[in-house]
């Protein structure tokens, strides 16, 4: 029986199973068998067979946004309008067949757009060429799922379930667990909060399921099994994700307001251009990118070529992003601005001091 046979079996017999006490420990074996099936669809373990060509795109710029959706929803001429790139846009489904990328310069950013091709139903088992979609997906800093206005909202869970069986977890955290197996021992649970949706019998058959006899695991948050497994495969990949709706100039203002005031929703029209400058600032504030300025000392600081650097990011990083060469003769920086204790006089920092944005660093070496 194939990987996928066996997927499919599981599936039917979680469907047939009833959801109860007495059940939930089964059910947590056979969820924890469809992850580990599922994890071996997508990265195969045996040798390559041959054939078949991936397009994955070399990532480029400060941060990379994938364009998500059904066949002709738009994901093309959005990325018509918003960057230099002509991705070929038309009517009828299927016209983009391999990853387009154009870039969006925005507060001397730059940032790669990655329009995938449309993803049928069943992508996440192969259809389509959808696992290469989705997993190029994996590599993105932001998933702008491109929804037709026009249509059902049915194409928004779909494409949900899609990504989830390939590991991506839309606009959630990773849970708050630590793990570590160890030689002997048996397993070792500890819990800071009170678990409502779990239980030591629980996690232990879902660790036995696993293989794993030997581990220590402390648990900070209220978990449930699903993200147990998650910590457990140790490869999902959790990505903001903007819900983008296109075709607004074909629906009512009242359909319009309704999709507007969902969480993590923009309605647009590329076709008219309607939201579009809007949408770049969103995404700017999603992706969560810090700028900050070099200064050369006894000049004024360099304010047209600003480093681009993620949030948390500290003077190393800064180092680095200059060149690498700046972090073993380090000696120390000087940073004005927000990250600045005595702003908006300078800080005489080290490595590990975190920047924020805008701030104006200058590196001094041995």
């Amino acid at each position: 029986m194939g990987v996928l046979e066996k997927i499919k079996a599981i599936e039917e017999e979680m469907a047939r199973t009833q959801k109860n006490k007495a059940t939930e420990y089964h059910l947590g074996l056979l969820k924890a068998k469809l992850a580990k099936y599922r994890a071996q669809l997508l990265e195969p373990t045996g040798k390559s067979s041959g054939g078949g060509t991936g397009f994955d795109v070399q990532k480029a710029g400060d941060a990379r946004v994938c364009l998500i959706g059904f066949p002709s929803v738009g994901k093309s001429t959005l990325l018509n309008k918003m960057t230099n790139t002509q991705s070929e846009a038309a009517s009828y489904e299927f016209t983009t067949l391999t990853a387009i990328p154009g870039v969006i310069e925005y507060k001397g950013a730059r940032i790669q757009l990655l329009d995938l091709p449309g993803i049928v139903e069943g992508a996440s088992g192969g259809r389509g060429r959808g696992r290469q979609v989705v997993s190029t997906a994996k590599t993105s800093d932001l998933i702008i799922m491109m929804l037709d206005a026009t249509k059902s909202t049915e194409q928004r869970r779909l494409l949900e379930i899609e990504l989830d069986a390939v590991g991506i977890r839309l606009n959630k955290t990773r849970p708050d667990v630590v793990f570590k197996q160890k030689a002997a021992g048996g397993v070792t649970i500890n819990a800071t909060v009170k678990l409502t949706k779990i239980d030591e019998k629980a996690i232990k058959t879902i660790l036995a399921g696993y293989k794993i006899h030997n581990c220590d695991v402390m648990i900070r948050e209220d978990i449930t099994i699903d993200e147990l497994i998650d910590v457990l495969i140790g490869t999902r990949k959790y990505v903001p994700c903007l819900y983008v709706f296109n075709k607004i100039d074909a629906i009512s203002l009242e359909q319009m307001d309704k999709y507007a005031r969902q969480d993590h929703s923009m309605v647009i029209s590329c076709e008219m251009g309607l939201n579009l400058d809007q949408l770049v600032v969103k995404i700017w504030d999603l992706i969560g990118l810090v700028k900050v300025y070099t200064k050369k000392r006894g000049h004024q600081p360099d304010l047209s070529d600003p480093i681009c650097l993620r949030k948390g990011a500290t003077i190393e990083d800064v180092c680095l992003g200059i060149h690498r060469s700046l972090v073993p003769n380090f000696k120390y920086a000087l940073v004005w601005g927000k990250s600045s204790k005595f702003s908006p006089h300078a800080q005489k920092v080290g490595l590990n001091h975190a920047v924020a944005d805008e701030d104006v660093v200058s590196i001094f070496t041995k």
